[in-house]
């Protein structure tokens, strides 16, 4: 079986072959994409030689997160999403073996995003998408949603939460880095909580949405949303169980960083809904992410063999 890592990321070459010559790309300079990491610039075989020395068979590759770009004109977000999904397709495409792809998406105009979504999963071939926590602060609960997750469902897209930026704690504090080690667990907990509470899991019963970062503060939390959902009903939404009831309907990766914090959410959201993710390959990623589970003492060869492989390998079908 093929150890898949769901958390990668890639700096597109159509993008840096024009930022590096001084010129912007639909808006984007050369301060975006990350090029002072020097793995943002590595050809495909380097990647390859990469995953190799970790263990690592498969990436699934989606654009680093800049490329959102939710706030720009949505035609030219459009364009932006095309021109990196079609870089994606095209390396799944010339070493099918070792990459697949998720693309990313205009999700401030709907009709937009519906018809790149159609076409990265038609033509290119890719498995899905990965999406910001919110659309210009719209959370994805609200109504204007819906059509996008009936196809999301619909397609069987595989969707990868991971944050850009500003995340949540930035109206409060710029310093120490807490913008991402607090920011985007931050982040994750209120999208689990916005997805559940307005009745989206209920209404979309076969969605597959993978909470990147380990789920952020989800395993943590989610007893006490359970408390709130008991004392205020008012405060429900639309969800039909409480919150913790809907943890086995997400599935989350593996950058915990500790045996500690693996065995816990393993714990708490069950091993057949933990997949393998290394954040790579941003600074923050896991070192030796196939080692941190092959070797890990907290876990079982079962639930070993299920998150290296098993449970990816279900969710994308």
């Amino acid at each position: 079986m093929s150890i898949v890592d769901v958390h990668v990321h890639l700096t597109p070459k159509c993008f840096i072959d024009v930022v590096q010559k001084g010129e912007d790309w639909y808006g984007m300079t050369v301060e975006d994409g990350e090029l002072d990491n020097p793995k943002n610039l590595w050809t495909p075989e380097q990647r390859i030689a990469e995953m190799d020395r970790l263990g690592v068979d498969m990436h699934l590759v989606s654009p680093t997160d800049v490329f959102y770009q939710y706030h720009q004109e949505p035609t030219v977000t459009a364009k932006i999403a095309r021109a990196c999904n079609t870089e994606i397709s095209e390396l799944a495409n010339a070493y099918p073996q070792r990459f697949m792809g998720l693309g990313t998406l205009p999700l401030q105009d709907i009709d937009l995003a519906l018809a790149e979504l159609e076409y990265g999963m038609g033509r290119l071939g890719l498995k899905g998408f990965m999406i910001d926590d919110h659309v210009n602060g719209v959370t994805y609960d609200d109504p204007v949603f819906d059509p996008f997750w009936e196809r999301v469902e619909r397609l069987g897209a595989f969707m990868l939460v991971h944050q850009y930026g500003p995340t949540v704690t930035e109206t409060r504090t710029r310093k120490y880095f807490l913008h991402n080690t607090v920011g985007n667990s931050v982040d994750r907990a209120l999208t689990y909580g916005c997805l559940v509470g307005g009745g989206v899991m209920d209404r979309f019963p076969s969605l597959k949405i993978c909470l990147g970062h380990a789920g952020g503060f989800v395993p943590y939390a989610v007893d006490r949303m359970d408390k709130g959902w008991e004392m205020f009903p008012k405060y429900r939404g639309m969800a039909e169980k409480p919150p913790s009831k809907y943890l086995d309907r997400f599935y989350y990766d593996t950058t915990t960083f500790t045996d500690r914090n693996l065995r816990f959410l393993v714990d708490v959201v069950g091993s057949d809904r933990v997949v393998l993710g290394s954040d790579w390959p941003a600074p923050m990623a896991v070192d030796d992410p196939v080692g941190a589970i092959r070797d890990s003492p907290v876990l079982l060869e079962r639930e070993k063999e299920a998150i290296l492989w098993g449970n990816i390998s279900k969710a994308l079908g």
